[in-house]
């Protein structure tokens, strides 16, 4: 993508949007750990889901049809369903800052979760809970600019056809651009994925499995070609991704971005989309600026690609 008429100013990270927080929290020894995104205020959210095994709460809320219409947080956490326990953390967090869905004789916050499976990594026991969610959301700050192995994306791998022995260390990537009239299209990922992470630029792998003896990328799509009788579980997988954008977005338009997004998704894992991964994409918008979705869509599989490429180049030192 062209970097002409870019803001000289942008990080490059999620939070170019402004008022994002981002909170990690992690147990580097565990090699698990949770992610907290907090709009600057409640966001209008939408979200796509194609993954085939998927881990995820208060994502129905985020249907266009249903009738709640802001989202406070979206918490992305390791530990596969065990680690949806941390979202009690975040709202109990929101609770006491007095932040939520005023029902009348309560505030509800709305904190839609996604996870990814990290358990056969490290410590199949130890999962990010309730504790750790709050911790996350102690820890949020402004411009968190980190990428690599922090957060949800602690104890994430790529490349797993051969199994974790072969496999590569994923992680957190964050990347932004801008749009004539400055409009802001910015993601996070939490890479995680079955497949092989692609350079689109070089057309090249740069992490995935790895051929035990000699440690050359295998190519895992050839690799399926060749090998569809030897095809057991995989587990051990999926991808996630938040958009956030300063464009004014419906709930259809949000849901429509994030579906969109997934475009990123294919561009540089392969394979993507499986059915041992739980590929989820979260968009929020955060802001007034009046630009067409399929625009913000559009670009926001181009972060979201960036995003991918960057976590797993962080996270092995390459």
């Amino acid at each position: 993508m062209s970097n002409s008429g870019i803001d000289p100013d942008l990080k490059n990270i999620l939070g170019d949007i402004p008022g994002i927080k981002i909170g990690h929290c992690e147990n580097k020894e565990a090699r698990t750990g949770c992610t907290v995104i907090f709009p600057p205020n409640e966001a209008t959210a939408g979200v796509d889901v194609r993954g085939f095994s998927p881990g995820t709460r208060e994502v129905a809320l985020l249907d266009p049809l249903k009738s709640v219409q802001k989202i406070h947080a979206i918490f992305l956490t390791g530990g596969s369903a065990f680690g949806l326990d941390g979202a009690t953390g975040v709202v109990q967090f929101l609770e006491e800052n007095g932040i939520g869905y005023d029902t009348g004789v309560a505030r509800v916050p709305i904190v839609p979760a996604a996870v990814i499976y990290d358990l056969a990594n490290g410590s199949s026991t130890v999962r990010p809970d309730r504790k750790m969610g709050y911790q996350a959301c102690q820890n949020a700050i402004l411009d968190e600019s980190s990428n690599g192995q922090i957060g949800a994306g602690c104890g994430a791998t790529v490349g797993k056809v051969l199994g974790m022995e072969m496999s590569m260390a994923g992680g957190i990537g964050q990347a932004s651009t801008q749009i004539d009239g400055g409009c802001i299209v910015s993601a996070l990922s939490v890479v995680n994925a079955l497949g092989d992470i692609i350079d689109p630029q070089k057309n090249k792998i740069v992490a995935g499995a790895r051929d035990k003896k000699s440690g050359h990328f295998i190519n895992s799509t050839a690799w399926l070609q060749g090998n569809a009788g030897k095809l057991k579980e995989m587990w051990g997988n999926t991808t996630l991704a938040v958009i956030a954008t300063n464009a004014k977005l419906t709930k259809l338009q949000a849901t429509k971005v994030a579906q969109m997004a997934h475009d990123g998704f294919a561009r540089v894992i392969n394979p993507v989309h499986t059915k041992f991964d739980g590929d989820t994409i979260f968009a929020i918008s955060c802001g007034d600026i009046e630009v067409e979705e399929m625009v913000v869509g559009t670009v926001a599989a181009e972060v979201v690609a960036q995003s991918i490429v960057k976590a797993v180049r962080v996270a092995n030192n390459l």
